[in-house]
């Protein structure tokens, strides 16, 4: 999760709100795409959570992960109540920052070409290993804590944690689950128009759950077999149902702007943020903050900063912004994380992709959609949707993000195209078989009902 916004500008009208989306637009010739990736820090020598300070045996914690990151790269220190909570890259170019559990996150600069994604992500590891290392500190990029409980998972020094905390419980049984035990590897990608940012939800939005199959990589939970695939997915379907999920709406005729902003204004907000602090309104109307008479704060009006970040704070599979969010896929050993972007870059940058996707997708009910949500989980790409395995779906939407890379054309100093990074997940769509699959597979015979050995053979 990024550097939350700071802009005092007041809104007058949700006419801005519609204006500040709107702003994202960019001609083609502009787009980017931004990785953004979790993984678990551990003590290599007894497997245990990193807490923020560290332990009693002089093992360093999060805090000195940040400070070697910061004083390794010059970055900007991000504080939070006078705790270093993350770091900003100079001119936009990225952030580091923390999940609540300690989860450790890299949020990439904005690049042209997947080339460049690899090569920031090869750079991030190798720094966060030469600072981790003095600490005895390694870390594990799965969706799921495949060991820890929830009362051992350390909780970070940040004031919007613990609001989201405190009001998890109330409107879902997984929240917390959510917040301490999962990670995730996203992608950010731009759009030309109105109309270009609907065909681009409506068809991630549909084939989330596809990705969720191909990337699935948590089938643990406090050391045992927890019988899904994808566990951070299934702790996702009883989070928060007002602010995540398939947003049926983003398929009904008309969708647009202000269709999202006005499913944003009706999910109930978490904080208010006045200079460095944080007011719990948790529950409480975006409406009322803009009409200045949110019962919390008497007298304050909504500002551009808290308009950005609330919508931070919405969970769906896809999330709009000023770009688009795509949500649904575990984390992953390095080269999944790159196989990452390359899927939604290959399938939704290049048009004849993108229109071929929306014919594989533009005849789903809004049921089947999200049936496939609900058993993806589960059953990964052995579920089905409109008469067809996700398999299937899997392996032709792969075909065309392929396609799609090659016709971008955008070469390394090798005169290697960007089709190379799909290459970790063709196998997984061919054999049906998840990384998750092949984990559990592995704790059944060659770990001996153990996961301990998933420590040492996926340590970044």
């Amino acid at each position: 999760m990024a550097r939350d916004v700071s802009d005092s500008t007041p809104i007058a009208s949700k006419a801005e709100l519609i204006g500040w989306i709107a702003e994202g637009e960019k001609p083609r010739s502009a787009f980017r795409l931004g990785t953004e990736h979790e993984k678990f820090p551990f003590y290599r020598d007894d497997l245990a959570p990193v807490p923020y300070e560290g332990r009693g045996t002089g093992q360093g914690g999060i805090r000195h992960l940040l400070e070697g990151m910061q004083q390794r790269l010059g970055w900007e220190p991000i504080t939070d109540d006078g705790h270093v909570i993350g770091l900003a890259g100079p001119d936009g170019g990225g952030a580091i920052s923390l999940e609540p559990g300690g989860q450790f996150e890299l949020s990439g600069a904005p690049v042209e070409t997947l080339h460049e994604t690899a090569a920031e992500l090869a750079a991030h590891l190798a720094d966060l290993k030469a600072v981790a290392e003095p600490h005895g500190i390694g870390f594990l990029p799965l969706g799921h804590s495949p060991l820890w409980t929830r009362e051992q998972t350390p909780m970070m020094p940040k004031g919007r944690y613990r609001i989201m905390a405190n009001y998890m419980p109330k409107v879902g049984t997984r929240g917390l689950d959510m917040m301490f035990r999962t990670c995730t590897v996203q992608v950010n990608l731009d759009f030309a128009d109105e109309a270009d940012m609907v065909r681009k939800l409506r068809v991630s939005l549909a084939l989330q759950p596809v990705a969720t199959a191909l990337f699935a990589s948590s089938p643990f939970t406090e050391g045992r077999l927890n019988g899904f695939q994808s566990m951070r997915s299934e702790i996702w379907r009883d989070t928060d149902k007002a602010r995540s999920g398939m947003l049926a709406f983003a398929f009904d005729k008309g969708m647009s702007y202000e269709a999202y902003v006005d499913w944003a204004l009706d999910v109930p907000m978490y904080f208010v943020k006045r200079g460095p602090v944080y007011h719990d309104v948790a529950g409480a109307s975006f409406r009322d903050l803009l009409a200045g008479r949110l019962a919390q704060l008497p007298g304050e009006r909504a500002t551009m900063s808290d308009w950005a970040n609330h919508l931070s704070t919405l969970f769906p599979e896809v999330r709009l912004k000023r770009f688009l969010e795509m949500r649904g896929a575990d984390a992953g050993p390095p080269e999944m994380l790159n196989a990452l972007p390359a899927f939604w870059v290959g399938l939704l940058y290049d048009q004849a992709a993108l229109d071929a996707a929306w014919e594989i997708v533009k005849d789903w009910t809004n049921e089947e959609r999200q049936g496939l949500r609900d058993t993806v989980p589960k059953a990964g790409l052995s579920a089905t949707v409109a008469g067809r395995s996700v398999r299937d779906i899997a392996r032709e939407v792969l075909d065309l993000a392929r396609a799609g890379l090659a016709r971008r054309a955008r070469l390394d100093a090798g005169g290697r195209n960007e089709t190379a990074y799909l290459d970790p997940v063709l196998p997984i769509a061919e054999s049906g078989r998840s990384l998750a699959e092949d984990l559990a597979g592995r704790f059944r015979t060659d770990w001996d009902g153990q996961v301990a050995p998933v420590f040492k053979e996926f340590v970044i």
